[in-house]
């Protein structure tokens, strides 16, 4: 059981990680869009939001991997799961705004 925990929370603390870095592209995408003058939508900051959810989530992550107290980690890994499930979900609500603002000019 121990090492089914540490292995989830290792793919949430890599994929955390790595989403930062997608919603940072995101943002960068955005601007490109706006400056085009195609959308003027609040999803540049609705992926500076997630992107901090996601890091929330790494960090809590690590931090449950780092822990020697069992009742914390799992505490600190419930968290983790939470935080990246809610950045997950938002991340898929600014990909609606994404296409419904590139395909409706």
């Amino acid at each position: 059981m121990q090492s089914l925990r540490s292995e989830l929370l290792v793919r949430i603390f890599t994929v955390s990680s790595s989403m930062v870095g997608v919603c940072m592209g995101g943002i960068g995408l955005f601007h490109i869009i706006r400056s085009i003058g195609k959308v003027n939508y609040v999803s540049d900051e609705l992926l500076a939001a997630d992107s901090l959810l996601f890091l929330l989530a790494c960090f809590t992550s690590f931090w449950a991997l780092r822990t020697h107290h069992l009742s914390f980690a799992i505490t600190l890994e419930k968290v983790a799961d939470g935080l990246f499930l809610l950045a997950l979900s938002l991340m898929v609500g600014v990909c609606i705004l994404l296409v419904y603002a590139v395909s409706h000019p």
